[in-house]
């Protein structure tokens, strides 16, 4: 019996499936429920290098993350919750130095306080730049 890239009686992808590339090679591999992919997943490149890995929760990616360049080295590290990133984020190039970071919340990017302008203030409390006061 063939225990992989099974249907529900409903006609919905069930339990562990597989898909491959048109040269042989793994290109996914993880389950679905009730046809959402739920549970541990990974994703290879054509060339058997790993895409990403990670897990669904009901169809959305929930959990820690990692994704990866087409040359094995790390793409990107950090978690989500019901399909959105949350929290910090890592970002690498592909020669596996760090590119830059971020911080998220619910899918929004958090900009640190650090990186605001006199205007970006304004701008947010609806505060004329000219009444600011920053006090040192």
């Amino acid at each position: 019996m063939n225990l992989i890239n099974l249907y529900n009686e409903k006609g919905k992808k069930h339990g562990y499936w597989e898909y491959y590339h048109d040269n042989g090679q793994l290109r996914f591999k993880g389950s679905f429920l009730n046809g959402k992919k739920h549970g541990y997943w990974e994703s290879y490149w054509d060339n058997g290098q790993l895409s990403f890995k990670g897990s669904y929760l009901n169809g959305k990616q929930h959990g820690y993350w990692e994704s990866y360049h087409d040359n094995g080295q790390l793409y990107d590290k950090g978690s989500y919750i019901n399909g959105e990133k949350h929290g910090y984020w890592e970002y690498y190039y592909s020669d596996g130095q760090l590119s830059y970071k971020k911080t998220y919340d619910n899918g929004n990017e958090i900009q640190p306080i650090t990186e605001l302008t006199l205007e970006d203030i304004a701008e947010k409390f609806k505060i004329p730049v000219g009444q600011l006061k920053i006090k040192k």
